[in-house]
């Protein structure tokens, strides 16, 4: 039976492209590089079997890009030390919202006014939107790409409502039907990537509660989602484009 192999990282600015992969069952790393074919290198190859196979890769590659730990335990943070990351990056912060709804946005006055009047107002003074404010102010950039379904929830229709405060203090949100996330294959997970060097991984339960956060710092791993996320951002469109999809499908 073939392989499960899922691509870790790789180092683009490196000729020929060298890459790691990973075997999704039994979690051995397969290098990709460049053959050594020389007979007198393989000669001095020691412990050299028969049927082996040698690559040349970069160092930088194994050192960058290589799992760090043979099994990675989570680092879970509380609410606190996650809303600090807000304010403590240093040049992008980025999500991707996968689910339906969220019991948080359930929960929220805005949500139940929504529900009534089909609009959301903007609260001034809401700290959300006075940080991210502060951080586009001095050139920051923060953005989020939305997975829609098609019609969109009602959870769905009031963030989209409600994107329009967003928007007004700097923040990017830009959409993504469902069914072209299936066909890019992202993950279903949530996950803020602050910097390209640090995941924050939200768990959910099946209420849409946010159980706790993972900070994920596993430079292949933060790759990885890095790679997602630029997969997002180039079939998402804009807040205003999906506004108008969904009211010619009203």
């Amino acid at each position: 039976m073939a392989r499960q192999l899922r691509f870790t990282g790789t180092d683009s600015k490196l000729d020929g492209c060298p890459a790691l992969h990973t075997d999704a069952d039994s979690g051995e790393i397969i290098v990709q590089g460049t053959p050594v074919t020389d007979p007198e290198d393989l000669a001095q190859l020691k412990h050299f079997g028969r049927d082996e196979s040698a690559v040349v890769v970069p160092r930088e590659l194994l050192v960058n890009w290589g799992p760090k730990e043979m099994e990675r335990v989570p680092e879970l943070v509380d609410r606190a030390t996650f809303r600090r990351l807000f304010e403590t990056f240093e040049h992008t912060a980025w999500r991707l919202e996968t689910r339906r709804g969220y019991a948080s946005d359930r929960e929220d006055p805005d949500f139940q006014m929504f529900l009534t009047t089909g609009t959301t107002v903007l609260d001034p003074g809401e700290p959300w939107l006075l940080n991210i404010k502060a951080q586009t102010d001095v050139g920051k950039c923060v953005g989020r790409v939305r997975v829609a379904d098609c019609p969109p929830t009602t959870e769905q229709l009031f963030l989209l409502d409600y994107a329009r405060h967003n928007a007004s203090v700097g923040e990017d949100v830009r959409y993504l039907w469902r069914a072209d996330a299936d066909r890019l294959a992202l993950p279903a997970e949530d996950f803020w990537i602050f910097d390209s060097r640090l995941v924050a991984l939200l768990h959910f339960d099946d209420a849409d509660n946010l159980l706790n956060i993972e900070l994920i710092t596993e430079p292949a791993e933060v790759v990885r989602y890095s790679i997602v996320r630029d997969a997002a951002m180039h079939l998402a469109f804009s807040r205003e484009q999906f506004a108008e999809r969904v009211a010619r499908t009203d």
